[in-house]
């Protein structure tokens, strides 16, 4: 393996250009497309539809990214070993880069951007994994386990493109997308509670139950799998009263008023409420026999909650692994945490009440998360090409 020393303050560490690629990404690929959507862009599409391209780079480009940045800094953190820098680090970064760059141009370059997105996600988990095991730190097994079942996610996406699997493209998209949640459900557990005690300088102590972690945990396999491969409304219904009660109830355990003075908590809270509010839709659309879109309960866990807590996650990480202060990020971190939340306002809540057009809800929904994703770049770019600041 690569392991050359970084000459540059971006190699360093995996989230300075995968958080940096991510922003980027992020307004790059909803700008292109709200002009496939909104603006009938023509681009060349064999094998997906237009909805699975969006969902696909959402999930596998923006999103893996996150994760790939996140996790590369966590497992150094806890494993104390180096994971990937240097060359190594940007040979990754260049195998995430060039499948992007792929499907930006449609589907006619799909068998290279299925090369270079499984060397990715295949060449991260075994970064991954390999330092977990060396280091002999078994109870975070479970998280990395989670990357190499996205990454068959993808290669299932990519199956089902090439016309080798028939429910290949929505079996791999809807299976990542329930295995991201569960990554954020399982992270969210840990951070929160600590970022909320860390805020009152420990004033406050938080816990988390098993009662509530070890149900909500197995029922929301249960309801993913269903929801996928099974596809029985009445038992999602039922699964999505208890997990709606499970969250919101863990949710209110972790209040405390100092959340509402600081983005970077508030952000990351009510990211969860997003998630929490989805199961909540899918109660109404299956139980309550809601005539509501599904779209809106898959955008509630997407854009308000994958959306906001990724944005929330890497502002703070950034701030923290570079030598700045958590409590005093960049002023113009707040409007972009407002964008993000308006772009999920409009995006779920707006069209239950059938106020405009929903193309239009979509349209503006589309420019807040550019908006967001414009100012998180604009903002954080200096501070991830630049060295760490001295303690």
């Amino acid at each position: 393996m690569l392991s050359d020393k970084p000459t540059t303050a971006l190699l360093e560490v995996g989230f300075r250009p995968f958080f940096l690629g991510a922003g980027f990404f992020a307004m790059l690929t909803m700008a292109l497309w709200s002009a496939i959507y909104i603006f009938q862009l023509d681009i060349t599409l064999d094998g997906i539809s237009q909805f699975e391209w969006h969902a696909h780079e959402m999930l596998f480009g923006y999103a893996m990214a996150v994760i790939a940045g996140f996790l590369l800094t966590s497992v150094r953190t806890w494993t104390r070993t180096v994971t990937a820098e240097g060359k190594s680090l940007l040979l990754l970064f260049t195998f995430w880069l060039i499948a992007r760059l792929c499907f930006l141009l449609g589907t006619q370059w799909i068998e290279v951007a299925a090369l270079f997105d499984s060397l990715f996600t295949l060449w991260l988990t075994y970064i991954l994994f390999h330092r977990i095991i060396k280091t002999k730190q078994w109870h975070q097994i479970g998280i990395i386990a989670k990357v190499l079942l996205i990454t068959l996610c993808n290669i299932m996406f990519y199956v089902g493109a090439l016309g080798y699997m028939e429910n290949g493209v929505v079996w791999g998209i809807f299976s990542a997308m329930y295995i991201i949640l569960a990554l954020i459900l399982t992270m969210g557990r840990r951070v929160i509670p600590f970022f909320i005690e860390r805020a009152t300088n420990d004033a406050v102590k938080l816990f988390n139950t098993k009662w509530v972690d070890i149900p909500n945990l197995f029922i929301f396999l249960i309801f993913a799998i269903n929801e996928v491969f099974i596809g029985h409304d009445l038992t999602s219904g039922y699964l999505a009263i208890v997990l709606f009660a499970l969250n919101a109830y863990r949710l209110m355990r972790w209040h405390h008023p100092i959340i509402w003075q600081q983005g970077l908590l508030w952000s990351i809270y009510l990211s969860f409420w997003m998630i929490t509010f989805g199961f909540a839709l899918f109660v109404l659309i299956y139980l309550a026999e809601v005539d509501i879109p599904k779209l809106l309960a898959i955008h509630a866990f997407t854009v308000g909650g994958i959306g906001m807590i990724t944005m929330g996650m890497i502002s703070r990480v950034s701030l923290a692994h570079t030598g700045r202060n958590v409590y005093q990020p960049p002023k113009a971190l707040i409007y972009a945490f407002m964008a993000i939340l308006c772009s999920a306002i409009v995006r779920v809540f707006l069209p239950l009440f059938d106020i405009w057009n929903y193309e239009t809800l979509i349209g503006v929904s589309q420019i807040f998360w550019v908006l967001a994703f414009a100012i998180f770049t604009m903002t954080y770019a200096p501070i991830l090409i630049r060295p760490k600041r001295s303690l």
